[in-house]
């Protein structure tokens, strides 16, 4: 996609959602009527080696047998209910099975606490946990504080007083009245991350599903005989969308792994399977290549197109993986409220480090905090139209948070940017990110993007550190290939590199090696948990 081809789509793409939409029968059902009725809809394989597939009647008739026991349970329309399941094929039946009665599914970490559960189920008002024997444990801990919870399910080995999903499937009928909702109507929601305060549970309707067609038919570039897959946990939103519910919208096929990341693992997976499209995170990427000689130990020649979101990914990661795989990691970035809303698509010119544009039918600008329009090529505040078919509805009973993130017609991301001349989008940093020091205003992700060029960093984050002269300095966290390198000296280097790479007032003044960084369940570095971390040892300048 030239640059002439992007305006073209651009400014000739349509919105088509329907006003009775759902999307449990879109995804699924609308695919039994055509040839597609018995494509595969999911492989699936676990760390055990347990391999399944399900094609798209197969889906048809588990969902239903779902709907129908939420429905002998007492669900109605509107209803909430958790899903604490990892990437399972229970995870696709629960959800849609939700939605195609109108109820909503909330998708949520099995590696949450139990006051993390605590708070989303009293919250939500959910009436019931979908969940498996070894997460159950956490659920029960709290369950009798949450006094909308009804219900137990459990997938394999229920005990005491929970409900048997195998047993409740087999007692279903696989005739199933579906709701007849409109797209306007609340399908589900996800919680986000809450690096600030609580998590907010952002409501999506039906339309975000059709909302988001840009992001499969020309982010991912999905055709009908790809196998699409994404490495992350389904309970994120990230791979909720453009994993299984944008894909199986155009009766594609998809790929899921239930087991802890490997990069190893995975390059035998995407061999093993033919995958031709791959949906990942910066992280996951950068352990990518570590693996030595990856290009010539695995046959990826099937995997064709590549995509990245969670954070901005670095240019030098961008770089290698063309060196070594002769194909493009097409970077994006999004959020919970909004999911990917600029991407570099296909045969656009890709500018490393760039988000790119904003994706066909997405209206974006920088503003302030008013929802005021920057000049170009000043930072600001990425808005998204708020009329955007994609966009979140509200937060789920917070209206005074959902009246914060909407200005002058804009949904405020949060996302610092500047859109350059040719009308490419740099990510520079949240909003409560930015580092002011000695006058300049400094982003966190370019200082990141020039310590991890050195070829000693794997992984690093940057943040403001209190400093009784200066005020605050750009302090680096920062994860070596091999700790067994760590040194003075190293760090004297590290800082050096930084100073040629980027301009020398952003170099990081202090550097701490440490083994992970403390992130969000998308991914995202929790830069405030370090800011905070630094306060507490340093104290407050004043």
């Amino acid at each position: 996609m030239g640059e002439l081809i992007y305006e073209k789509e651009f400014q000739s793409w349509k919105w088509n959602i329907p006003k009775k939409f759902n999307i449990g029968y879109d995804c699924v059902d609308k695919h039994t009527k055509t040839e597609k009725k018995n494509k595969v809809a999911l492989y699936w394989e676990n760390s055990e080696g347990l391999t399944d597939r399900f094609t798209y009647n197969d889906m048809k008739n588990l969902t239903n047998k779902f709907g129908n026991t939420l429905k002998k349970l007492g669900f109605k329309k509107g209803d909430r209910f958790l899903i604490r399941l990892p990437n399972i094929p229970q995870f696709h039946i629960s959800f849609l099975g939700g939605v195609k009665i109108g109820t909503i599914p909330i998708p949520s970490s099995v590696m949450f606490r139990p006051h993390e559960i605590e708070y989303r189920l009293r919250d939500s008002g959910s009436k019931a946990v979908i969940t498996t024997h070894k997460y159950v444990k956490d659920v029960n801990e709290i369950k009798n504080k949450c006094p909308t919870l009804k219900n137990v399910i459990i997938v394999d080995e229920p005990y005491d007083n929970e409900l048997d999903y195998n047993e409740l499937m087999k007692e279903s009928s696989k005739n199933l009245e579906i709701e007849p909702t409109n797209s306007e109507d609340m399908a589900f929601f996800c919680y986000t991350s809450g690096t600030t305060g609580n998590p907010k549970g952002a409501v999506h309707l039906h339309r975000w599903v059709p909302g988001n067609d840009p992001s499969v038919l020309l982010w991912q570039h999905a055709k009908d005989e790809d196998l699409l897959t994404h490495t992350g946990d389904l309970n994120w939103i990230f791979p909720l969308g453009n994993g299984f519910l944008y894909p199986w919208r155009w009766g594609f096929s998809t790929f899921i792994y239930d087991g802890k990341f490997s990069a190893e693992h995975w390059f035998e997976l995407i061999e093993k399977y033919k995958i031709t499209n791959l949906a990942s995170v910066p992280t996951a990427y950068r352990m990518f290549v570590t693996v030595k000689d990856a290009d010539k130990k695995y046959d990826l020649s099937n995997l064709r197109h590549c995509v990245s979101a969670g954070e901005p990914l670095n240019p030098r990661i961008i770089k290698l993986w063309k060196q070594r795989f002769d194909l493009d990691i097409h970077d994006g970035i999004g959020m919970t409220e909004i999911m990917v809303y600029l991407s570099n698509l296909r045969g656009m010119k890709i500018k490393p480090g760039s988000c790119g544009k904003p994706q066909p039918g997405k209206i974006c600008k920088i503003v302030d905090r008013n929802g005021e329009p920057v000049p170009q090529g000043e930072p600001g505040i990425l808005g998204v139209k708020e009329t955007d078919p994609g966009l979140f509805k509200e937060y789920w009973n917070k209206p005074e948070k959902t009246k914060e993130s909407f200005r002058n017609g804009w949904f405020l991301t949060g996302d610092v940017l500047y859109e350059d001349e040719d009308g490419y989008y740099w990510f520079t940093g949240r909003d409560d990110d930015l580092i002011m020091a000695s006058g300049y205003r400094i982003s966190p992700f370019e200082v990141e993007s020039a310590i991890i060029s050195h070829p000693d960093v794997l992984e690093c984050a940057v943040v403001a550190s209190p400093d009784k002269i200066r005020g605050v300095i750009v302090k680096a966290f920062v994860i070596l290939l091999d700790n067994i390198n760590q040194s003075e000296d190293l760090v004297k280097d590290i800082q050096a590199h930084t100073k040629r790479v980027a301009a020398p007032y952003k170099y990081p003044r202090e550097i701490e090696f440490v083994d992970e960084l403390p992130k969000t369940q998308s991914g995202k570095i929790k830069r405030k948990e370090l800011r905070e971390l630094e306060i507490k040892r340093k104290g407050v300048v004043k």
